[in-house]
């Protein structure tokens, strides 16, 4: 298998197991998302996610109304701008999005458990270190 195949299976492989994880999520994909890069990155604007995100302003800004709305972010001032408002994940943020990345880990724990032999999750585990190189030079270019 040459790279361009190796990639395109990898894509491929690695887009099915995060959508058949997170065919149990309870909230929109949009708003877990916001929530998980307030919680990686602390305070953000709603358009340094949506640049993040690689997606639209207006669709992180919808996103971001539903969490306002249920009280898992908070506004606060931008410290340099007075234009822009920084938002931050709240303590009730922090425990949905918890219970969500708990449902998905369940999850896919269960899977390995059930689908894997013990050798298999040994090279599972053994690969790990190398899809995090490849997310961190992908981020990184």
């Amino acid at each position: 298998m040459d790279d361009a195949q190796l990639a395109e299976e990898l894509r491929m492989i690695v887009g099915q197991l995060v959508r058949s994880v997170r065919t149990i999520d309870t909230m929109p994909p949009g708003e877990a998302a916001v929530l998980g890069y307030l919680d990686r990155s602390g305070p953000l604007t709603t358009a340094d996610i949506a640049q993040q995100r690689g997606v639209s302003h207006q669709s992180v800004a919808k996103a971001v109304k539903q969490l306002l709305a249920q009280g898992f972010v908070h506004p606060e001032a931008h410290p340099s701008d007075g234009r822009k408002v920084l938002l931050r994940i709240t303590p009730t943020g922090e425990d949905r999005l918890s219970e969500e990345r708990g449902r998905r880990a369940e999850r896919l724990g269960a899977a390995i458990d059930e689908a894997l032999s013990a050798e298999e999750r040994r090279t599972l585990a053994q690969a790990l270190p190398l899809l995090s190189r490849l997310t961190t030079h992908l981020k990184d270019n």
